[in-house]
């Protein structure tokens, strides 16, 4: 049986797709950027330990190949520390949509503390709160959002 972690962000894609420009030569983006553009859904998968995460959301992808940090950067247990406060905060907001915005706090995560979910699992989902602090103007659990 696989245990799911969804994030998705309805809002997010719809404002995106109307700032999409159209690609001319004389557009600075390489092919790869090009390429990471277009796939904006990230699915992180620990098949040992049967645990996944579905990120859709624009810009996501290309975002954390070209402006996060790179992979081994942090230790598994400083983001396991931040993933558990980030997914509390942002719990908490999903179940108060009379004061925070419903359509940036979807969907509950279900992370529990209690399991190894892999250094690449936290990794993403950690720099997944990251890319949405910067890009949506919010701060979860007090921390300044920094790259």
């Amino acid at each position: 049986m696989k245990t799911f972690i969804y994030i998705l962000l309805v809002f997010g894609f719809m404002v995106s797709c109307n700032t999409y420009k159209t690609t001319t030569p004389q557009n600075d983006k390489t092919e790869k950027e090009l390429a990471l553009a277009a796939n904006d859904t990230v699915t992180i998968a620990n098949e040992e330990l049967e645990y996944e995460i579905i990120i859709i959301e624009p810009g996501f992808n290309i975002w954390l190949q070209s402006r996060a940090r790179p992979v081994g950067y942090y230790t598994q247990s400083f983001l396991e520390n931040r993933n558990r406060q980030l997914v509390l905060e942002w719990n908490s907001r999903v179940m108060q949509p009379q004061r925070f915005n419903p359509s940036l706090y979807e969907l509950v995560i279900d992370y529990q503390p209690n399991i190894d979910y892999g250094y690449d699992v936290n990794y993403k989902l950690y720099n997944y709160f990251i890319y949405f602090q910067i890009n949506y103007k919010q701060q979860l659990a007090g921390f300044v959002p920094r790259i």
